[in-house]
C-alpha cells in the first residue's frame, strides 16, 4: 500500500500549489485567497523516488469552534489521523505566527512524522528562509518554493527517507461516478452516505464544496470512484472567479465520469437551471441516473406536484431511471446504486455486427423509412462505433435524407433490443458512395480519345438507309 503524505498548515501557505506540483496536475484550485481548499483532496505524487499518495487539506485553525472554518480543522484532523507523513508548511515571507505555533503545537502530539516546510523561499538562502521556525522544534526546516519547483525533489527525499518500498498495486481505473447538481441540494451528503463516513464537508450553506473531489469507495464487491463537484448555479449569477472556476471543475467531471448522478431538490422546483445540467450531461453523452433528494417527510400532494414536474420539464430523460430518495437518512441507496450499476453496463456495452444487423434488418421491415424523391433509403448493415456513449454505425444508401422522426425510432429500437437503460444512444448514419461516379465525369483517355476520332468520319460518310414504303 503506497503511504499518505498529507499537507497541513494555515490557509494560504501553498499547500495546494504544491500539491498540483506534486502531482503534476491542476486538479487543485489556486488562487490568492486564503481558505479556498476545504475538503481533503487525493492525488497521486509523481515527483520522489518512491511512490505515494499525497492529500492536500484546507487552512487549519484549530481555535475555530464553530461554522465551516471548524469543519474544515475537522477534516484536516482527520487526515492526519490517516497520514503516514504530515509535511508542514509555513511561510518564509510571512514568518513565523501564533497559529503556526498553535498547529505545530498539535502536530508534536500526533504519533506521525513531521517534516517542517518553509514555503516561499525563491531568492532567499536556504538557512536564512528557516531561521525563524527552528522555535516550533519540529527538526530541521526544509526550504523550499512551490511556484517556482524548487527543493521539491529534495522535500519528497527526506520525506519518504524512512518510509519502506510499497509493492506495486494495480492502478487499473474503476468507474466514475460524477454527482451534480444545484448548490445545497445534498450532493455532498449523499457522497457521505455513500461512503459510510463524513468524507467530505456537508454544511447548511450553499457553495460549500468549491473543488471536485475524487473519492474511492468499494459497493457491494464493486469498487467506483466518487466524485463531488460544486453546484452550478445560472451563468447571470455566477460572478466570483473562484466560483467560475469551480463551474468548470464541474463540467470536467462530466466528461470524466462514467454515470452522473443529478440530484434534485424535491423541496424546491424543478428549475430550468436542472433542465440545462440534465441537457449538458445528455449532450456529452454521459449515462444518467436522477436522484431526487429530501424525499422523506414530504405531503403526498407536494410528491405529486414535483412528479408532473419532471414528467414536463424533464421529458426529454427517458432513458434515465429516477430515484426518490433520503442522503440524510440513507434511504433509496441501494436501488439508486443498482441503476447506477446498470447505467454503466449499458453505456459500456460491447454489441456484435451480426447482432446489430439482425435487429436493423427486422426494424426495417416493420417500418420502411419514408420515400424521399425518387429512391426510398435503403439500410444495410450496422456495426458498433464506440461506447459510453454506445455508438452504432448505420450504412446503405440514401441515408442522408432519413429524418430525426426515423432515427428516433431506430434508437428505441435498439434500446429496447439491448436493453440499453440509463444511457444516450448515437446513431451515425455512412451513406455508400457510388465507385463508378468519377469514371463517368473522367477525361478520357488518349487511345479512346483516338478512337473515337476515327469512328466519328466513318459513320457520317455512311449513307443513310431508305425505308420502303408499303401500299395502302
Amino acid at each position: 500500500m503506497k503511504p499518505t503524505v498529507v499537507l497541513v498548515g494555515r490557509p494560504n501557505v501553498g499547500k495546494s500549489t504544491l500539491f498540483n506540483k506534486l502531482t503534476k496536475t491542476r486538479d487543485a484550485l489556486v488562487a490568492d485567497q486564503p481558505g479556498l481548499t476545504r475538503d481533503r483532496h487525493y492525488g497521486q505524487g509523481r515527483i520522489g523516488r518512491k511512490p505515494y499518495l499525497i492529500v492536500d487539506t484546507g487552512g487549519l485553525e484549530p481555535v475555530v469552534k464553530e461554522g465551516i472554518m471548524h469543519e474544515m480543522a475537522r477534516q484536516t484532523l482527520q487526515a492526519i489521523d490517516e497520514a503516514d507523513v504530515v509535511l508542514f508548511l509555513v511561510d518564509s515571507r510571512t514568518g513565523c505566527t501564533a497559529q503556526d505555533k498553535i498547529i505545530a503545537d498539535h502536530l508534536r502530539r500526533s504519533h506521525c512524522p513531521v517534516h517542517l516546510v518553509v514555503n516561499k523561499a525563491e531568492g532567499m538562502a536556504r538557512e536564512v528562509a528557516g531561521a525563524e521556525f527552528h522555535e516550533l522544534a519540529l527538526g530541521e526546516p526544509v526550504a523550499i518554493s512551490a511556484s517556482h519547483n524548487e527543493g521539491l525533489n529534495e522535500l519528497m527525499d527526506i520525506a519518504l527517507a524512512h518510509i519502506p518500498d510499497a509493492p506495486e498495486e494495480d492502478d487499473s481505473r474503476h468507474p466514475k461516478i460524477a454527482l451534480i447538481g444545484r448548490p445545497n441540494v445534498g450532493k455532498s451528503t449523499l457522497v457521505n452516505s455513500l461512503v459510510g463516513e463524513e468524507r467530505v464537508i456537508a454544511f447548511d450553506q450553499p457553495g460549500t464544496t468549491r473543488d471536485s473531489i475524487y473519492i474511492d469507495f468499494e459497493r457491494n464487491g464493486q469498487t467506483w470512484t466518487l466524485i463531488d463537484t460544486a453546484g452550478v448555479r445560472r451563468r447571470g449569477k455566477v460572478t466570483e472567479t473562484v466560483e467560475k472556476f469551480s463551474v468548470i471543475k464541474t463540467m470536467q467531471a462530466v466528461a470524466d465520469a462514467n454515470v452522473v448522478i443529478l440530484v434534485l431538490d424535491a423541496r424546491a422546483d424543478i428549475s430550468e437551471q436542472d433542465a440545462h445540467l440534465a441537457g449538458f450531461v445528455l449532450e456529452s453523452g454521459r449515462a444518467l441516473v436522477v436522484a431526487i433528494n429530501k424525499w422523506d417527510g414530504l405531503p403526498q400532494e407536494q410528491r405529486d406536484n414535483i412528479k408532473r414536474e419532471i414528467d414536463r420539464k424533464l421529458k426529454f430523460l427517458e432513458f434515465a431511471r429516477f430515484h426518490y430518495i433520503s442522503a440524510l437518512r440513507g434511504t433509496g441507496l441501494d436501488t439508486l446504486m443498482r441503476s447506477v450499476d446498470e447505467a454503466w453496463h449499458a453505456a459500456m456495452i460491447k454489441l456484435s455486427t451480426p447482432q446489430l444487423t439482425r435487429v436493423l434488418i427486422d426494424a426495417v421491415a416493420a417500418h420502411q423509412p419514408p420515400k424521399t424523391g425518387p429512391f426510398r433509403p435503403k439500410l444495410r448493415y450496422a456495426h458498433q462505433g464506440g461506447m459510453n456513449p454506445p455508438l452504432i454505425v448505420i450504412h446503405g444508401n440514401a441515408l442522408d435524407t432519413i429524418g430525426d422522426s426515423y432515427r428516433r425510432y431506430l434508437e428505441g429500437v435498439f434500446v429496447r433490443a439491448f436493453r440499453l437503460h440509463g444511457t444516450p444512444l448515437r446513431i451515425q448514419f455512412n451513406v455508400s458512395t457510388n465507385p463508378y461516379a468519377e469514371r463517368k465525369t473522367a477525361t478520357p483517355t488518349v487511345s479512346a480519345a483516338r478512337a473515337s476520332q476515327r469512328v466519328r468520319p466513318a459513320l457520317a460518310a455512311k449513307p443513310p438507309r431508305s425505308r420502303k414504303r408499303t401500299a395502302d
